[in-house]
């Protein structure tokens, strides 16, 4: 019988091609963002997309105090931490976090969106978050994307 056959493509550590990208978070809506982010993070828009390998992008997003959110979020939700002491347990609010630590806000809803085990802390490595429209990372040759081309 002739028939064709296709050879399931599995990606591993040096067949992977890691590109850097860079995001422009200015206008973006936080949710919409993050989970583009993570996929692009995860390597699920390529075709060579392994679930236990890391053969997703390198990913530098600018403008992180720029960031928007919809409805009454600014006022009503919660960011906690812990001192590590008792009775240490601090809440802020979204705006409270974004004048002080804009990139935790995108850092935060990002590696919510990652696996919970040692490739999602490996995958969380690979995403670079500023302030403002400087990056330290101009010596890898960022390709910057458009996020709203990604569905």
């Amino acid at each position: 019988m002739d028939t064709l056959s296709y050879k399931t493509i599995s990606a591993n550590k040096s067949t992977v091609d890691k590109q850097w990208l860079l995001v422009d978070a200015e206008g973006q809506t936080l949710g919409r963002l993050a989970s583009k982010v993570a996929k692009i993070l995860r390597g699920k828009y390529k075709t060579n997309f392994t679930p236990h390998v890391d053969c997703g992008d390198n990913v530098i997003v600018i403008n992180a105090e720029k960031i928007d959110m919809s409805g009454n979020k600014w006022d009503e939700k919660e960011y906690l931490r812990y001192t590590g002491y008792p009775g240490g347990q601090r809440s802020a609010s979204a705006r409270e976090v974004l004048e002080k630590h804009p990139e935790r806000i995108i850092e935060g809803s990002v590696k919510g969106m990652l696996p919970k085990n040692k490739l999602g802390a490996d995958l969380f490595r690979n995403l670079k978050v500023y302030a403002g429209s400087e990056h330290g990372q101009e010596a890898q040759k960022p390709k910057a994307i458009n996020l709203n081309d990604y569905k």
